[in-house]
């Protein structure tokens, strides 16, 4: 008989060299997230205050109290300012909308006529929130405008936003000038 000569190879038991190193990269890549989330749990949040830190202004500068009143917050406390709250503080120049409107819409009474008093009109709407979207529009861009309410007989009523008064022309073109860089055209006109 013939004997086959040759080297028998043993079976392996191991298993793949890929199938371990994968395992170990595993256990690995867990431990450091684990150690990485223990160390941003453990360390002070940069988004937290202490209450300490926001009673007191930085060093050489001095809070108005006026500005902490107006905000509602407490003397020593920090104000805290609202969007919303911004827009709608100004209810000494407001009077509720008509009956049959929506209350929540405030708008502002019609001024007096000053003589000289240049006014820019911006839009005039049927539907009154209309004329507040166009109004918060404004003040987003940084102008006052108000809302008037004006009864046009058989055409009904009608809400203009506008903004003023201006003292002079040159005020009122300025103000339109920089509305038009801003996509908006104004007409000038006089108090009604």
């Amino acid at each position: 008989m013939s004997r086959v000569s040759g080297n028998k190879s043993t079976p392996r038991k191991g298993g793949s060299p890929l199938l371990t190193g994968l395992l170990v990269g595993m256990v690995i890549g867990v431990a450091m997230a684990a150690g990485l989330a223990w160390f941003v749990m453990k360390s002070p949040s940069p988004f937290v205050q202490n209450n300490s830190a926001t009673d007191q202004p930085p060093s050489g500068v001095s809070a108005p109290a006026s500005d902490k009143s107006a905000a509602g917050a407490k003397p020593g406390e920090k104000p805290r300012f609202e969007f919303y709250k911004v827009l709608t503080d100004k209810q000494d120049n407001a009077a509720p909308a008509a009956a049959g409107d929506n209350p929540s819409v405030m708008t502002e009474k019609p001024a007096a006529a000053k003589p000289g008093a240049q006014y820019l009109q911006v839009g005039s709407f049927a539907n009154a929130a209309d004329a507040e979207k166009l109004k918060a529009r404004l003040a987003l861009m940084g102008f006052e405008a108000g809302v008037q309410i004006a009864e046009l007989g058989s055409k009904g009523v009608w809400h203009r936003v506008r903004l003023g008064p201006y003292k002079t022309a040159a005020d009122a073109e300025s103000a339109r000038a920089a509305l038009k860089q801003n996509g908006i055209d104004a007409t000038p006109t006089s108090a009604q």
